[in-house]
């Protein structure tokens, strides 16, 4: 996995609330068995026609550009297939930026190296103001300080601990576990048998 320490990139702007799971990658592209090729289906019946033609949709606008994700509250709600952080992922984001996300959808993008960031809706509504008047506008993720930054207005978010450290160091959960491999053999070796 990528390690996630900074990003900083313009920003796309979908301002769309209550995205589904379904909406991000449809159930009919479920049936690869590995994470690669997602980002090609990822929002496939908003970005296309029945004929593959383009629709007037912001993945197709070639304003906005950019690994960070800009959307309305309540992003991922549905199901709780994988497969939507995967098309995330893959498209090239490695942030979105909401007001809400649905928990699942949230843990499934911790797992697989895509960082969900939750801000007030006040905050977002301004992120999404800004990109949209200027696509060229900076977004700056810090996970470590775990701060956002656009245009000089900060805003803090939270992220599990754990999930944080796998992030900044690009760990899965058996990278995190060889780790510290050391500290568990230290353990084991200082425990009390009965």
């Amino acid at each position: 996995m990528e390690k996630v320490v900074k990003v900083i990139s313009s920003a796309v702007p979908l301002a769309n609330e209550d995205i589904d799971t379904d909406q991000i990658i449809p159930a009919r592209f479920l049936k690869a068995t590995s994470r690669e090729g997602f980002g090609d289906n990822l929002f496939r019946d908003w970005r296309y026609n029945n004929d593959n033609s383009k629709k007037d949709f912001v993945l197709n606008d070639s304003t906005y550009a950019g690994s960070i994700l800009v959307a309305g509250k309540n992003f991922g709600c549905g199901s709780s297939r994988e497969h939507a952080a995967w098309a995330l992922y893959d498209y090239g984001f490695r942030v979105v930026v909401s007001s809400f996300f649905a928990d699942i959808f949230k843990g499934n993008a911790l797992n697989n190296g895509l960082l969900p960031v939750q801000v007030s809706e006040e905050y977002l509504q301004g992120l999404l103001a800004a990109v949209k008047a200027d696509p060229s506008t900076e977004v700056q993720v810090d996970l470590e300080s775990q701060e956002i930054e656009f245009n000089g207005k900060k805003a803090t978010f939270e992220v599990n601990p754990y999930k944080k450290v796998c992030l900044i160091n690009g760990y899965d959960d058996i990278d995190y576990l060889v780790s510290i491999k050391e500290e568990i053999t230290a353990f084991e070796a200082s425990a009390i048998t009965i």
